[in-house]
């Protein structure tokens, strides 16, 4: 039996409409409670796997460490790596949070996808240097987040919870017995 159910309004004043991207202060305001479960799914593991698109189009998956400071998603990487390149020439990312070990993904699966923004000044890079302590030269983005998924279980469902700027949180809760979704 699939159900879904449907909360957590857009933001208005330009920052919700359909395509646009948040900051994760956006996020915590609109959808605290995912938001809340979303950033302990992160804050679990150190190392995430982030995807970027390549120069050919395909997909590229790397490690990351991501960082949720300043009501910001942060994300640094190492000078002259190719997800820089990646980024700067197509900003699309999708960030899947560590799984950790076994298979009970005890908190949930969580990813964040939207475009990354390159924090070029001087003071913000500054600023998140003093706090973070990345190993310099660094390149630093900033997370504009187009979706947010969390995938748990609640037997004996499987429970997908996402939510985008201007559609809000849509939450569908399946079996294996439910039939097939179309149109996605």
């Amino acid at each position: 039996m699939t159900c879904e159910s449907r909360g957590g309004e857009g933001i208005g004043s330009g920052a919700g409409g359909e395509g646009d991207a948040v900051g994760w202060s956006g996020v915590e305001a609109v959808v605290p409670e995912l938001a809340r479960r979303v950033r302990e799914r992160f804050g679990a593991h150190r190392h995430h796997v982030l995807a970027t698109v390549r120069k050919d189009g395909a997909p590229r998956l790397t490690g990351l460490e991501a960082d949720f400071r300043h009501g910001e998603l942060w994300l640094g990487m190492m000078t002259g790596s190719r997800k820089v390149a990646d980024l700067r020439r197509d900003p699309r990312f999708s960030l899947h949070a560590n799984p950790g070990p076994g298979a009970d993904l005890a908190g949930g699966d969580v990813r964040v996808s939207g475009r990354a923004v390159e924090v070029t000044d001087p003071g913000q890079v500054a600023r998140y240097a003093a706090a973070v302590r990345p190993p310099e030269p660094f390149h630093l983005f900033r997370a504009e987040l187009t979706e947010v998924v969390r995938t748990s279980t609640e037997p004996p469902y499987l429970v997908v919870e996402t939510w985008a700027p201007g559609r809000g949180l849509r939450t569908i809760r399946r079996t294996s017995n439910d039939p097939a979704r179309r149109g996605e």
